[in-house]
């Protein structure tokens, strides 16, 4: 487990950055169990080296699309879209399912249905272009993405990001309660030290790690930035969401996917 400054990080961030604001995406359905469809957004650039894949918390989904034609779901992952798409990479967030199946419950999105929709949703990206695929997701989204790392028997998958993940082991599905040690790709555990939340508590998270077993790159970072936190303590607008230090947030996750190391 390593613990960095967030400041280090900061200093030695070389990434190379649109100068001006990202273009707004497009949304589009992908077909994917019978007659169910998931909907996606997403953002391309001509000089993409990766496309990284979102999954909000909650119930997930990335709400409306606003005036602006960009999402407006308070999510740290869906409000920050205009900052991950100043990096070279596609961005593309994950909607909810046609049929309604609650992604609220852990156990669902750990299921099979899920998994399905998955699936297609990583064969129509590499369909369209081969670029390696990363996932990130976050509190409720941790649990997605896990999963989808344990199945990838396809290796569809270049690496995950697991950001304010879910670990107390009542909520079905908790990522430590997951077969982790099948996960073979590079990893990364962002967690922020002052997370409240009960099912996300820094300490427990800070195990992840070890967990990991078969993960060729692997790598804990615990940040105690931002300001503001406000509202229920799982909530978007609190420490479990990077409240107040959002580009920063990005920032470091953005920077070790570029270039993972341990």
């Amino acid at each position: 487990m390593r613990l960095l400054p967030i400041l280090l990080l900061i200093c030695a961030f070389s990434a190379p950055l649109a100068a001006e604001e990202p273009a707004a995406g497009s949304t589009q359905r992908i077909a994917t169990r019978d007659g169910v469809t998931v909907p996606i957004y997403v953002v391309r650039r001509a000089d993409a080296v990766a496309t990284l894949i979102l999954y909000s918390g909650g119930g997930g989904g990335y709400g409306k699309i606003g005036a602006d034609g960009w999402p407006t779901s308070g999510n740290f992952l869906i409000r920050t879209g205009k900052i991950w798409a100043k990096y070279p990479f596609n961005v593309v967030m994950v909607g909810r399912p046609s049929d309604g199946i609650d992604l609220e419950l852990g156990g669902i999105r750990a299921g099979n249905d899920h998994a399905t929709d998955n699936l297609a949703i990583f064969k129509a990206i590499k369909h369209e272009n081969a670029l390696p695929l990363w996932l990130v997701g976050t509190s409720m989204g941790t649990i997605s993405v896990a999963a989808a790392a344990i199945r990838d028997e396809q290796r569809l998958l270049a690496g995950i990001v697991l950001s304010s993940s879910i670990v107390a082991y009542k909520i079905p599905g908790a990522v430590p309660s997951l077969e982790l040690e099948e996960i073979r790709v590079p990893t990364l555990v962002f967690h922020h030290e002052n997370d409240a939340c009960w099912a996300c508590r820094a300490h427990e998270a800070k195990r992840i790690e070890g967990q990991l077993k078969n993960a060729p790159i692997r790598r804990t970072l615990m940040v105690n930035e931002g300001a503001g936190a406000t509202g229920n303590a799982c909530g978007a607008f609190h420490h479990h969401g990077y409240i107040g230090m959002e580009e920063q947030a990005v920032d470091l996750i953005a920077e070790w996917i570029l270039k993972p190391s341990e």
